[in-house]
């Protein structure tokens, strides 16, 4: 066969992929005539090309299903297509959401989310904000966020605080206590993000303007650290954008969907989805669909 056929031949067989990828988007009709090829081609080449069409979607669909049901159900197309190729398997996007949409698998996560405001009706000290939404430090410990939130249970409210690492968005620290105060919240977590990552002189460390963060017993502890506070600016919840992310990710993704009869189921999985599934197995679309593990690894090798 000449080497031009072959061009011709190779380039029809390339439109016929295109037109059957397509074919719940557009008509086959007008795809042929776009592409400028007979329909009765593509039909009797889709005839040709359907059984080792049908066994390589049955192959992705276990593939899809398999990483959909390891996610707890949490993952939507861009996620599963992430991890499929980091499994070394070769697809789209769009390829992904049409077999999900066949076989009516659905990310569980409710995008609704209420952004909680924080009580600032006292006299304490108001730190400025340093931050200033530079959300992207090049490295480990230059910026901590932190936050509170509260998870319902059928004792009472349990409450959780967070501090984050800016740089791989790690949970480097949390709390979960049945009451608000200080030493029961931001200083319990604060204490174990010193443990788990070593902080430096000068590091940021922002919040919002709750109690908990202008109390003079925390104050001291990021003076005696050196640490230069920073805060939001008052009912401006974007200035902690990352930390108000995280609670709308767990209560999306895991605490709307459950009902605690105690603290201590609660704290079971909040603890499992702090250090399992968010720290290192959760892809991230800031992170480039890389995990807060690989992330690190990859851009920080010895970042804890």
């Amino acid at each position: 066969m000449k080497k031009g056929s072959e061009h011709i031949l190779q380039e029809r067989q390339h439109k016929y992929e295109f037109i059957a990828t397509f074919n719940n988007e557009f008509t086959v009709e007008d795809m042929c005539r776009v592409m400028q090829v007979s329909r009765s081609g593509f039909y009797d080449w889709l005839s040709r090309e359907e059984a080792p069409r049908s066994i390589a979607i049955k192959e992705d669909t276990i593939r899809i299903r398999e990483i959909y049901e390891q996610s707890k159900y949490r993952y939507g197309s861009h996620k599963i297509t992430a991890e499929l190729r980091v499994q070394g398997v070769v697809t789209s996007r769009n390829r992904v959401a049409r077999i999900m949409k066949k076989e009516s698998i659905k990310s569980i996560v409710n995008k609704k989310y209420k952004v909680q405001t924080t009580d600032s009706n006292h006299s304490n000290i108001i730190s400025d904000n340093h931050l200033d939404r530079k959300f992207s430090p090049d490295e480990p410990s230059k910026v901590w966020v932190s936050d509170i939130t509260y998870v319902p249970t059928d004792q009472g409210w349990l409450y959780l605080t967070t501090v984050i690492d800016l740089f791989d968005r790690k949970v480097i620290g949390w709390s979960l206590s049945d009451n608000m105060t200080t030493e029961c919240t931001i200083i319990k977590a604060w204490r174990m993000a010193k443990i788990n990552r070593d902080n430096k002189p000068g590091m940021i460390f922002h919040s919002d303007r709750g109690v908990q963060y202008t109390a003079k017993v925390f104050r001291d502890e990021l003076v005696k650290d050196r640490i230069k506070q920073s805060m939001s600016r008052k009912g401006n919840c974007w200035d902690n954008a990352v930390a108000e992310s995280f609670f709308k990710i767990i209560k999306s993704e895991m605490i709307d969907h459950k009902h605690y009869h105690s603290h201590f189921h609660a704290k079971i999985d909040i603890i499992e989805f702090i250090e399992i599934w968010y720290n290192r197995q959760r892809r991230h679309a800031t992170l480039g669909y890389l995990t807060p593990l690989e992330f690190g690894k990859q851009k920080y090798f010895n970042v804890a």
